[in-house]
């Protein structure tokens, strides 16, 4: 064999080794709504650092942050539809198809930290029937992640009781949210969190609800006076895959996909808590942050009793069974 040959076969070899390589290299693209900085954000990098490491570097995962991409009313859609492969959504974003997603936010259905995490178990009823109902919808949960409480926000006047919020505008980001904003004289407003900076700023709303970890990374307190600590409702947030690409990739990368998404679930699920507690103190160097007492809190559950029937009336047999298991917990 001549030279010529041989350094034909050489090319065609590595040609060969370059297309097989290419061919074994999967690339996941996750829509993420909220700025790297979050917590949620870190929680995906976590995630990518796992995956590439585990797979050695056959599958890359690449983060867009900041809804560059979707907003996050958009990115179920997206990821239903193939148009991304991943995406990080708010549970309640799916109230819409699955009412009884909004489990966690009837009012104080999830009082403690110890009771959400209890409920948000991968084995737990709860989440086993949420997981069930929205793997139909053409889209897989990898896995939870712990946002923490809903805290109220506002502008000039300060919230502590139900009647402070009569005739207020307030931002909310689901139905049943909007149920409890109802209940005590509100007007609810729905509105993504990427609009939500803009919408105090211009005063389109009076109030909002939000995340406490949220108030930091969006820079809520430039533009809000009060945050208030009802803690009446759980945020989850999930990233999902589409199913259709979760079935194309090998056993070998769903195992590796599906040790990395538990992993960073749990690590996040155990710093929620210390998250949560170092955003009030940052929220305190420039807002006024007000906490309640058993008192207080009463008089919220009293005011609000009427969401936990409208939930049960909007979500069906489904609903009736989740709102079963979580007060069997």
């Amino acid at each position: 064999m001549n030279y010529k040959t041989l350094l034909t076969a050489g090319l065609l070899t590595s040609a060969l080794t370059f297309s097989l390589s290419a061919a074994a290299e999967t690339t996941l693209r996750i829509s993420l709504q909220l700025p790297l900085t979050h917590h949620l954000g870190k929680n995906l990098m976590d995630f990518k650092k796992e995956v590439e490491a585990k797979s050695q570097g056959d599958i890359k995962v690449k983060i867009f942050p900041s809804a560059q991409l979707f907003k996050d009313s958009e990115v179920h859609q997206a990821v239903s539809s193939g148009a991304i492969e991943m995406g990080v959504i708010s549970l309640s974003q799916l109230a819409g198809t699955i009412p009884a997603v909004d489990i966690f936010y009837v009012p104080f259905m999830f009082p403690s930290q110890d009771k959400v995490e209890e409920a948000t178990q991968p084995d737990s009823p709860v989440r086993s029937l949420l997981d069930d109902a929205i793997l139909k919808t053409g889209v897989r949960p990898l896995w939870w992640q712990a946002y923490g409480g809903v805290a109220l926000l506002s502008k000039k006047k300060a919230i502590k009781h139900p009647a402070d919020m009569e005739g207020m505008k307030v931002r909310v980001f689901g139905k049943t949210l909007g149920e409890f904003v109802t209940a005590v004289g509100g007007a609810p407003t729905s509105m993504s969190g990427s609009e939500q900076f803009l919408a105090y700023q211009r005063g389109t709303v009076d109030a909002g609800m939000t995340g406490v970890s949220a108030v930091g990374p969006r820079k809520l307190y430039q533009v809000m006076d009060y945050l208030t600590l009802t803690n009446h409702a759980d945020i989850e947030f999930m990233t999902i895959i589409n199913e259709k690409t979760w079935e194309s990739l090998s056993a070998g990368d769903q195992k590796i996909i599906s040790s990395a998404a538990r992993d960073v679930e749990v690590q996040l699920r155990n710093k929620i808590k210390k998250i949560e507690s170092d955003a009030v103190a940052d929220a305190e160097k420039h807002m006024t942050v007000i906490r309640l007492d058993d008192n207080d809190i009463a008089q919220w559950k009293e005011a609000t009793t009427s969401v936990q029937e409208t939930y049960l009336k909007n979500s069906g047999p489904l609903g009736a069974k989740v709102l079963q298991a979580a007060e069997n917990l």
